[in-house]
């Protein structure tokens, strides 16, 4: 029986700890796919802008 339980403690605190080394790891991706996201956006709008200012005025 102590074994058993032993065991079954062993297995928890070891998801327990992988769980929480993957949630660092999900953070991080997170972090660098909302950077890549942002700097893609940033560029695109600052294209817009440029060729917007560009255009010649029709009025």
């Amino acid at each position: 029986m102590d074994v058993v339980l032993t065991l079954l403690v062993g297995t928890v605190s070891q998801a327990d700890s992988l769980l929480m080394e993957s949630r660092q790891l999900i953070g991080l991706f997170a972090a660098a796919l909302a950077a890549m996201l942002a700097a893609q956006l940033g560029w695109h709008g600052t294209d817009r802008l440029i060729a917007w200012r560009q255009r010649p005025d029709e009025d």
